[in-house]
């Protein structure tokens, strides 16, 4: 009979009860556009309607993160990598949970930043995607 080595570095215990906790992971998404109350976000892993999670928004604008709830999700495209790999494209609107006073000024400073000022609209979110 072959033994099969143990392939964890620590030991593994069952916990009982099973207690709850969170697991949080890091999601690339670009921002497509921004309203007072929410955003709406293109990104490459599913994200389910009613999720809560935090929105952090790229530097260039303001150091800030807000809980956002995800309103909708849809497949917009697909992409391949160079390895041949189909990845799903997404698109979902989020809405920003509880703003405090402070938050809500410095979301509704970035809508004056992004703001067309030129005759035909030429400037504020160019291509309309930032890198979140």
């Amino acid at each position: 009979m072959t033994t099969i080595p143990e392939r964890r570095r620590g030991r593994r215990i069952a916990v009982a009860g099973r207690p709850g906790g969170r697991v949080r992971a890091t999601l690339e998404a670009r921002l497509l556009d921004l309203s007072s109350t929410g955003a709406r976000i293109e990104h490459r892993n599913l994200l389910r309607p009613g999720f809560t999670c935090t929105l952090e928004f790229p530097t260039s604008l303001a150091k800030m993160v807000l809980t956002v709830q995800i309103v909708r999700s849809i497949v917009v495209g697909t992409e391949y990598t160079d390895a041949g790999e189909r990845l799903l494209r997404y698109e979902s609107g989020v809405c920003f949970i509880n703003l405090t006073p402070e938050q809500q000024k410095i979301v509704e400073e970035i809508l004056e930043k992004l703001t067309p000022k030129g005759p035909l609209g030429d400037e504020g979110l160019g291509d309309g995607r930032l890198i979140m």
